[in-house]
């Protein structure tokens, strides 16, 4: 009983997850949970970015992320900035609701954050750019300089204040992995050396975080950074992020996620050869797969776009009926793919994504054929 109840307070663990998996095996194919680092996750993960800041979308997501845990979803990712910070609470109260029941251990659940955007507090205020100004600057945690855009800082004691501030509102002692949040948008103003100076004092900041046993690993969620070509001022190389992470902390780092966008209308991580690795240019795919890293995939139904209507370029999928189902294969069947993350703001939306697990992944022919056909494909969006 004591080890069950420790484990209750500490984070995904192999015997956690393979329990999860086994309780919930019962109508799913069996591809529908990915084998990471030991864990077995889901492939699709409950993501909790959009809708507005009221109390009304909170229930809604409640009520969705306990019904997804009950249908065999056991990857949940959040952040501080999403609907400010009602997207972490309101998985605080979900979490609180599903552990003080016993229906799930805390060691069954991938939980994962992100700090890197200033989050307001419950309401957007009136003055946003003196709110993050008073929540950074004025308080010691960062310079002018160092708050990019007026949104954005990753300096040591902002990062630290935001781990703290994520895990009191998830009622968490640990996370699973916290990411620095879309790190390209300081190379919009900072030259590389800058930036990567700046990366390498968060790393620091991290892997201590790692040490006090406050996360379990971190990495990067991105937007266009991973699907930018190599020229392009916004574009991340994983192979250097890898040096950046062992120059700080010797090859046993704890740099070990990335967060990008895959959709039918956003193919680049599979379609894009953007990344050198080991001398080889690969797709930001590939070189999720040869640095051993975890990959979630955002965005596969494009804030809902993508759930309405099949674009033209996509083939039929054999087993897929709507084009939700399309999309969610799409973003969830790479190999190098741990978990899809789709909004779940209703028990409705989580019981129809949910249904996805059923189906065995799309064949590499499908994706390839999908991703090559699309009319954008090869070319960025920003």
């Amino acid at each position: 009983m004591v080890s069950e109840l420790i484990s209750q307070r500490s984070w995904a663990t192999e015997a956690g997850t393979q329990r999860f998996m086994r309780r919930h095996s019962y109508g799913k194919a069996d591809d529908a949970y990915t084998d990471i680092f030991r864990m077995r996750l889901s492939s699709i993960g409950v993501g909790t970015y959009l809708g507005a800041a009221t109390d009304e979308v909170d229930a809604g997501y409640e009520a969705a992320i306990i019904d997804a845990v009950r249908r065999g979803i056991n990857v949940i990712d959040t952040a501080g900035n999403y609907r400010c910070q009602r997207g972490e609470r309101v998985v605080g109260r979900a979490l609180k609701s599903l552990t003080e029941s016993g229906e799930v251990w805390r060691s069954e659940l991938f939980v994962a954050s992100k700090a890197g955007f200033v989050p307001f507090d419950g309401e957007p205020p009136a003055d946003k750019a003196g709110w993050m100004r008073d929540c950074t600057v004025s308080r010691g945690l960062a310079t002018e300089a160092d708050l990019v855009g007026g949104c954005h800082c990753m300096t040591p004691a902002y990062l630290r204040e935001a781990l703290d501030r994520s895990l009191e509102n998830l009622g968490l002692e640990t996370l699973d992995v916290l990411f620095l949040h879309n790190p390209e948008t300081q190379l919009q103003v900072l030259d590389r050396p800058e930036f990567e100076d700046r990366l390498r004092l968060a790393f620091e900041a991290l892997e201590g975080a790692v040490a006090a046993g406050k996360i379990r690993a971190y990495g990067l969620a991105t937007w266009s950074a991973l699907r930018a070509r190599p020229e392009e001022r916004d574009h991340i190389s994983l192979a250097r992020m890898m040096e950046l992470a062992s120059e700080v902390a010797g090859l046993r780092h704890n740099m070990r996620a990335v967060q990008l966008p895959i959709n039918l209308a956003m193919p680049e991580a599979l379609t894009r050869a953007n990344q050198l690795v080991r001398g080889r240019m690969l797709s930001s795919l590939d070189a999720v797969k040869e640095l051993g890293l975890m990959a979630l995939a955002s965005g596969p139904l494009l804030q809902g776009r993508l759930g309405k209507q099949l674009p033209s370029h996509v083939p039929p999928l054999e087993g897929a009926t709507t084009p939700a189902e399309h999309a969610l294969q799409f973003a969830r069947s790479p190999a190098s793919v741990t978990s899809a993350l789709v909004g779940m703001g209703s028990v409705r939306h989580a019981a129809e994504n949910a249904q996805v697990l059923a189906q065995h992944k799309a064949p590499a022919s499908w994706l390839a054929l999908a991703a090559e056909a699309h009319p954008g494909a090869g070319v960025a969006a920003h």
